[in-house]
């Protein structure tokens, strides 16, 4: 029987469980799916740990501190919960989507809830929880600010522990890691990490149609998790090969399937890595590894991604996603179903449009 001495220590070492793939995929390549979900808050306790010990050992969170951060997910859960064993008040400051679990989670961990309501039409909820969490801020005498949008605590969280766990899981046998893209930490940090001793490794980013981070159009969106209308500087572009979109009904027609065929009851991010990740899988050979990483359960979307009526409402009953994507320009096609394009490495196009808002930006226009 494991024993520790507190819940941090159970955010590390999450089990690697064998998956068939897609009913519509014939996957060659033995495919792997790396269970964050099964840490007490999800994906992002790996992250909320590192940021908090690195702000200690800097000085920057002193006993009895303050955490402010924006975050409408497991990023909030996470800083609730390490707040709450350690010690710390937390406030996070989030938008309408948050569903009505996580936010009754956060307030059971301790954690002040702040619900900003106006959209802002360029940089999205991001930078309208920016604008509130300034305010915070200011008003929060020594308060610390983890930024997981632009702090190297993200993806140094994955880059030697997440890394170092799939290397020692599979003998280093590792031909494609496909991960989803949010704030950038995970799929940048792992796949630097992994890098070091595969550099052949391919790395592939699961993004949503509507999401600016791979050079397409903001356009409204159902799917959280992953996508984002600003850039995070987090995002490390110069390890990642390949960036597939996926519209919200194919991402949550995949959750179902993911369900359904594995017994994974997962949220949106997972869903989406599940329908790349199986098709990946069918590219290399049965003496191959493909990991995935899915990041979140499904508790938090009964109401939605798992509501009938809900996907009625927003007509998407009955998206599933092709078998295979359709391959784009990058930076020239715009994705509408599931898509995708390889990233140019020769500087031919740029990563993404200089039009679209960088989230370090967004914050010295903030004065934050």
């Amino acid at each position: 029987m494991l024993k520790v001495s507190s819940v941090l220590e159970l955010m590390k070492n999450t089990p690697l469980v064998a998956l068939r793939g897609r009913a519509v995929s014939k996957p060659r390549a033995k495919l792997w799916a790396k269970l964050e979900m099964h840490m007490p808050g999800q994906m992002k306790d790996r992250v909320a740990v590192r940021m908090v010990e690195d702000a200690e050992a800097k000085g920057l969170l002193r006993p009895g501190g303050v955490i402010v951060e924006s975050s409408s997910g497991t990023m909030a859960e996470g800083l609730a919960r390490v707040g709450c064993v350690k010690g710390y008040r937390v406030i996070i400051v989030t938008d309408p989507r948050i569903d009505v679990s996580t936010a009754a989670k956060l307030r059971a961990l301790g954690a002040e809830v702040q619900v900003v309501e106006t959209y802002h039409p360029t940089g999205g909820w991001q930078q309208s929880r920016l604008a509130r969490l300034k305010q915070v801020l200011e008003n929060t005498p020594g308060a610390y600010w983890p930024q997981q949008y632009e702090s190297p605590s993200n993806p140094g969280a994955y880059t030697e522990q997440m890394a170092g766990e799939l290397l020692e899981a599979l003998d280093g046998n590792i031909a494609a890691l496909v991960a989803s893209v949010g704030s950038g930490g995970s799929l940048s940090g792992t796949s630097a990490g992994l890098k070091k001793k595969l550099p052949h490794l391919r790395s592939i980013a699961v993004d949503a149609v509507g999401s600016v981070q791979f050079n397409q159009p903001n356009m409204a969106r159902l799917q959280s998790g992953h996508g984002n209308s600003i850039i995070a500087g987090n995002i490390n572009y110069r390890v990642i090969d390949e960036a597939h979109w996926l519209s919200d009904g194919e991402v949550f027609q995949g959750c179902r399937e993911l369900a359904r065929r594995e017994g994974i009851f997962a949220g949106g991010s997972s869903g989406a890595v599940y329908i790349v990740a199986s098709w990946v899988a069918e590219q290399f050979g049965p003496d191959q590894n493909v990991v995935c990483l899915l990041p979140d359960r499904g508790d938090r979307y009964g109401e939605t991604i798992y509501s009938d009526e809900y996907l009625a409402k927003h007509n998407l009953t009955g998206q599933e996603a092709a078998a295979a994507p359709q391959r784009i320009r990058y930076g020239v096609d715009v994705a509408q179903r599931w898509s995708y394009a390889p990233l140019p490495h020769d500087g031919s196009v740029p990563y993404h449009s200089p039009e679209v808002s960088l989230s370090s930006d967004i914050t010295r226009e903030l004065g934050l």
